[in-house]
């Protein structure tokens, strides 16, 4: 593993062909958190966040996780999402459309599954750019 610098930001190069395992530190925002809880799709070994934060888009992600088959287990501010009973490719419109970043979940899925059915993400107006 090396650490080096793109034009954008720092990243870190994995070389090898052993598995990634090991402890991530995310920042307690729902910027930092929304990503990883989809992304946790990629896997179907339990994964175990802390310092997520109890917020509505927070809990609606956890609600599109389940509605997908995952089990999700929240208290204070860990969560631990089970992710391999999830069999659909199908993201539940009635989740879709309350929150902008449920758009985050087609990539897992694409991954997972080679495909993926999710609407139109909703969530709150931003106005005029």
């Amino acid at each position: 593993m090396r650490s080096t610098t793109s034009y954008t930001s720092e990243c870190i190069v994995i070389e090898g062909g052993k598995p990634l395992k090991g402890k991530v530190s995310i920042s307690g925002s729902k910027n930092a958190s929304l990503p990883i809880l989809m992304a946790s799709i990629l896997t179907r070994e339990p994964c175990t966040l802390e310092n997520v934060p109890d917020l509505l888009d927070t809990k609606t992600t956890f609600e599109l996780l389940r509605h997908l088959g995952a089990l999700v287990e929240f208290e204070g501010e860990r969560v631990v999402v089970d992710p391999e009973p999830i069999k659909t490719h199908e993201a539940p419109d009635e989740v879709v459309r309350r929150m902008r970043a449920s758009v985050l979940v087609m990539g897992p899925l694409l991954a997972r599954f080679g495909r993926a059915l999710v609407s139109m993400p909703g969530g709150c107006s931003i106005g005029v750019r």
